[in-house]
This record gives structure tokens, sequence and C-alpha cells, in this order.
């Protein structure tokens, strides 16, 4: 009786372990394959807030520009993570 439950579990392991380790890397595709949603709803937003702010009046203190410098380094490194995470997963 012990052959039987052995030649099984080789049979599970040879079938199971490597369509376990397709779905864990279709499942990984898939969370790119998705887009970042987020990400990019967070560039638009910041897009419309920029068009905002150059459509101010006046400069208020250089709080105006400090405030378009940093939205434009934000859009950049937000820019940045979607390019990471299309090369990485």
């Amino acid at each position: 009786m012990t052959p039987r439950p052995r030649r099984l579990s080789v049979r599970v392991l040879t079938f199971v372990l490597p369509l376990a380790l397709v779905a864990t890397a279709a499942f990984k595709a898939g969370a790119y394959v998705q887009g970042q949603p987020h990400m990019e709803a967070a560039i638009a937003a910041m897009n419309t807030a920029m068009d905002h702010l150059k459509q101010a009046t006046e400069d208020k203190g250089g709080h105006k520009a400090k405030a378009m410098m940093h939205l434009k380094e934000a859009i950049a490194q937000t820019q940045a993570g979607i390019d990471y995470a299309k090369a990485n997963h």
C-alpha cells in the first residue's frame, strides 16, 4: 500500500505545482495588465491643479511658483512609479 500514496503524491506535485506557478505568474502579470488607474488619476488631478495655478493671478509671495515646482516634481515621481511598475511587473 505504500507505493500507491507515493505515486499519487508525485502525480499531484507534477501537476499541481506547475499549475500553481503558472497561476501565480498570470496573477502578477494581470496586476499590471490592469494598468495603474490610481496613479494615472493622480497625474490627471495634478495636471488639473497645475492648470489652475497657471491661471491664478499674481505669485502670492512666491508660494504659487513653489507650489508649481512641487507639483511638477510630484508628477514626475508619479510617472516614474508607473514606469517602474510597468518594467518590473
